[in-house]
């Protein structure tokens, strides 16, 4: 087996490399102050293509796979950007996926370029406030009406809906009662997010300022026959196509931010003179580092081979759930354990690690808790009865 990077992905390494360096750590930490979604970053990444690194050629993409888009959020990440970052475009990356497989031609060609050029913003519209995890008791609703639905309902932690121009959005079509599983009877949409029929609430949180988290209320949306992607009742299993993918470039994003918070420890370490000595040379010191160094290269492991299989069209699904737990929980530890080797200094902003800190909770939490992980393990992996 090969461990190197292809031509292709150091080029994008590099290439991102020379990009971040226009959003140093003080454009990140003014955004993450003040709250403001980092549209210059954006537009850059827009302007060189990057948004459409996983997505057909034909409607402007580059038509490669989760692998480089892997790659490409892990540098941006670590970088220092964090989630921060990596938010902002995230759902380009990943979002549009469900589009490409059971869109037809007239919605691809419609709805990808504009996201594709950086001149349409997409939300997500998934989780509820009363069903969370538990996809399958959604109660927003899609009405049926002549040539198209009504929708009604909330959603919360939805990302970027402060300024997103499209929503892709899961609802009921058919009541729980009447499916066969709770899964069944939902239908996807995508469709211009319209301002005069939902109210965004921000939810302010403890990281991740710069990218919104909103809970909205819709209020009789109306939506085209035409912006419903594939078939009536089918939504859950068109989603299904973009999870896997979504969970390996989660952990890509986490085991960036580790990486970072790991050298900025290494760099104080070795720099931060007490008694006459570096604190480096303290093994206290070293053996933690050492130690998170370890995890982050495990984890790479792991989301290189989920990314592999994906991209190879094999069943990726216990490795991209393993990637993005044992990725977040590696890139947590690396970070807390930054935040204690700068000491005090570590809880002032200057130093920025408290940034990563609190950035890599969000991986450890979404987009699927890591005890739905491990269920998901035990259950589909190991062959164990369910237990819920």
């Amino acid at each position: 087996m090969d461990f190197t990077y292809s031509e292709t992905q150091q080029s994008i390494i590099e290439a991102i490399k020379l990009l971040m360096k226009d959003f140093d750590d003080d454009y990140w930490r003014t955004c993450d102050k003040e709250g403001t979604f980092p549209h210059q970053f954006y537009d850059a990444i827009a302007k060189g293509g990057w948004l459409g690194i996983a997505m057909p050629q034909q409607y402007g993409g580059s038509n490669l796979g989760i692998s480089e888009a892997s790659v490409l959020m892990q540098t941006i990440s670590e970088s220092g950007g964090g989630m921060s970052a990596a938010s902002s475009i995230h759902m380009n990356i990943f979002g549009p996926h469900p589009i490409v497989v059971h869109g037809t031609e007239e919605q691809r060609t419609r709805w990808l370029p504009p996201l594709i050029q950086g001149k349409e913003k997409c939300c997500f519209g998934v989780t509820e406030p009363d069903a969370g995890l538990d996809t399958g008791s959604i109660t927003t609703k899609a009405e049926k009406t002549e040539g198209g639905y009504i929708i009604t309902g909330q959603k919360i932690w939805t990302s970027t809906a402060q300024i997103a121009d499209k929503i892709m959005i899961l609802v009921r079509t058919t009541p729980k009662e009447e499916c066969e599983k709770n899964i069944d009877g939902l239908t996807l949409f995508y469709t211009d997010f319209d301002r005069s029929k939902i109210e965004v609430i921000e939810i302010d949180k403890m990281g991740r300022a710069a990218v919104d988290s909103n809970q909205i209320f819709i209020d009789g949306l109306e939506v085209p026959e035409d912006d419903r992607i594939g078939e009536e009742n089918k939504g859950f299993y068109y989603l299904l196509d973009s999870l896997n993918p979504e969970r390996i470039l989660i952990a890509a994003e986490a085991l960036g931010i580790g990486r970072s918070a790991l050298n900025r420890a290494v760099d104080y370490a070795t720099n931060r003179i007490i008694f006459d000595r570096p604190i480096g040379k303290n093994q206290s010191i070293q053996h933690p580092l050492a130690e998170n160094w370890v995890e982050l290269e495990a984890a790479e492991l792991l989301i290189l081979k989920a990314a592999f299989q994906y991209d190879n069209g094999e069943n990726s699904g216990g490795l991209a759930n393993a990637a993005k737990y044992f990725a977040a929980e590696a890139a947590f530890k690396a970070a807390n354990q930054a935040v204690m080797t700068l000491g005090g200094m570590g809880y002032a902003k200057d130093f920025h690690v408290e940034r990563l800190l609190r950035e890599s909770m969000i991986p450890r939490l979404a987009p699927v808790s890591a005890q739905m992980v491990l269920n998901y393990i035990s259950e589909r992996i190991l062959g164990l009865p369910k237990s819920y």
